[in-house]
């Protein structure tokens, strides 16, 4: 009876049987007040890591595989040395699992706007979500670093910590990656690796390591995205011209398909003259067609006369400001005013920049001859 209570008091196998829903990354086995007996057989399955601690430090690491405990890598802790101490034994030994497995879909994202500096727009905010897996690629270092004491330590314990150092280096990675604010939407896993650098080290530091780490959105403020809307719209209109043309093709074709009655007659005097104005248009862009070209000879009877000459007009900076255009009549009273000089700035369409009145040729002769050196 004697042999059989100690025997109850000896533990034969230690096991840990995870779950696969578990995220506990580190369990210790419940010893209470059991003793492991010497040649007891630790089963230490795949994706698990078994770590001995003797009287507060780690003794032994354990890979995958069944282990028989002997007197060359644990003391003997059994009651049977314990009777001089009245059934106590002075000897403790702690077993620790440690889960080796990826633990993925953590979630992290930017509670408030990172401040970044772009070329383009200066200074802007940039808000940013994503996710990641962690994994322990050194056990003892995360045992020491992290789990301490702990008999059950999971993800959660651990999570905010990592978020807070997943959006610190971010930051750091978003603003030196060199990606402009518009491109990093476009950019997102060039983003996610330049990131995924920065973090690594932090992580091996507490025993862990990141095998995946993903950003899936990058927010813009408000009206950087409008500004991004407007030169989206600008790109799908292209030809300004014919786009108009298009809109009142579509207007009219519209128009024409309402019925009589309760505005029809509206519509379809609506579209009668959108279709006159239309008929103009087309009438003038045909009457430009057939016109003949200077010099080219003219071909039948009847021939349309030439254009007449557009005019030149220029712009004229007064006080600062813009004037104009101004043809070569008004420029002309302008010079007699003394309105218009020789140093005043004029410009004209197709020209890259602003210059003296005199440098223009059609101006220089309002001016008369210039004044004989003094």
């Amino acid at each position: 009876m004697v042999f059989g209570f100690l025997r109850g008091q000896l533990i034969d196998i230690i096991e840990w049987n995870e779950t696969s829903q578990s995220n506990v990354l580190c369990w210790r086995f419940p010893r209470a007040d059991n003793e492991i007996k010497n040649g007891a057989q630790l089963i230490v399955r795949e994706g698990q890591r078994a770590i001995l601690v003797d009287r507060g430090r780690v003794a032994d690491t354990f890979e995958p595989g069944q282990h028989r405990l002997t007197t060359q890598n644990i003391p003997i802790l059994s009651r049977l040395q314990g009777w001089a101490y009245g059934f106590e034994s002075p000897f403790k030994c702690e077993v620790y699992f440690v889960s080796t497995k990826r633990f993925t879909n953590q979630k992290w994202g930017t509670a408030n706007p990172i401040m970044m500096r772009d070329k383009e727009f200066g200074m802007v905010r940039v808000r940013s979500y994503g996710s990641y897996a962690i994994q322990v690629s050194d056990s003892v270092v995360f045992l020491r670093q992290l789990v301490a004491t702990d008999p059950s330590f999971e993800v959660y314990e651990i999570a905010e910590q990592l978020r807070n150092l997943i959006v610190t280096r971010f930051s750091d990675a978003a603003a030196s990656s060199g990606l402009p604010v518009l491109d990093m939407a476009a950019n997102l896993d060039e983003l996610s690796k330049y990131a995924q650098k920065k973090l690594e080290e932090d992580f091996r530091e507490m025993g862990l390591s990141l095998p995946i780490f993903l950003v899936e959105n990058v927010s813009l403020p408000p009206e950087v995205e409008a500004v991004m809307d407007k030169r989206t719209s600008m790109g799908i209109v292209g030809n300004l011209d014919q786009y108009m043309k298009f809109q009142a093709a579509s207007a009219l074709e519209k128009a024409a398909g309402q019925p009589a009655g309760d505005g029809g007659a509206a519509g379809l005097g609506a579209s009668f003259g959108l279709g006159m104005g239309m008929a103009g248009q087309m009438a003038n862009l045909m009457g430009a067609a057939m016109q003949p070209q200077p010099g080219a000879p003219a071909s039948g009877a009847a021939s349309w006369p030439p254009p007449p000459p557009m005019e030149t007009a220029y712009h004229v900076a007064v006080n600062g400001q813009t004037a104009g255009p101004f043809g070569m009549a008004e420029l002309r009273a302008r010079v007699e005013r003394g309105e218009l000089t020789r140093e005043t700035y004029v410009w004209k369409a197709g020209m890259a920049n602003w210059i003296r009145a005199q440098e223009a040729p059609e101006l220089a002769a309002l001016f008369g001859a210039p004044p004989l050196p003094g």
